[in-house]
């Protein structure tokens, strides 16, 4: 057991030293939760901007908070460099939503899923998103249940995933 606990342990710490060794761009997903304080939501936007000057490609989904955040920051450095998920169509999206999304160059909607609940259809993009992604960077609460699972899914493929919690 402690073997094995050992091995995982160095895998682990290869992985992140080539992250950071890492000098070239990387795929890297930013997702988090709707509940997002304004001065979170700077930082986040701060961030995501830092991101895509660096040279790296962000990928995010649409919802308000987090995830516009990251948009927005990402949009301000270089749109192209930004792909958005949407965990149904683009019709199904919050109005306050919409006209930030319509903006976006690599926009993909998933309209096979309109007829799931918005927790189902969240929970398949963003499986979709981490398949995408070498890194994911998550923001949320002890009690975001999509998210959370979405942070283990990822670490079970193997992504680098960094979890800040607002609570």
């Amino acid at each position: 057991m402690s073997q094995s606990l050992d091995i995982l342990t160095l895998d682990t710490l290869a992985q992140e030293l080539a992250a950071i060794q890492q000098t070239g761009s990387k795929r890297i997903a930013l997702l988090g939760s709707r509940h997002v304080p304004i001065t979170h939501q700077q930082l986040i936007e701060m961030m995501s901007y830092a991101l895509v000057l660096g040279g790296n490609r962000l990928m995010t989904s649409g919802a308000t908070g987090t995830n516009a955040a990251a948009i927005k920051g990402a949009m301000r450095a270089d749109p192209s460099l930004l792909t958005v998920i949407l965990p149904q169509s683009l019709n199904k999206q919050p109005r306050e939503s919409k006209k930030q999304l319509e903006r976006v160059i690599h926009l993909v909607e998933n309209p096979d899923n309109d007829s799931l609940s918005l927790g189902e259809a969240s929970a398949l993009c963003n499986r979709e998103i981490i398949s995408r992604c070498q890194q994911l960077i998550c923001f949320a609460f002890h009690d975001s249940h999509t998210l959370l699972q979405t942070c283990e899914e990822a670490e079970e493929q193997r992504k680098l995933v960094t979890l800040f919690y607002f609570d």
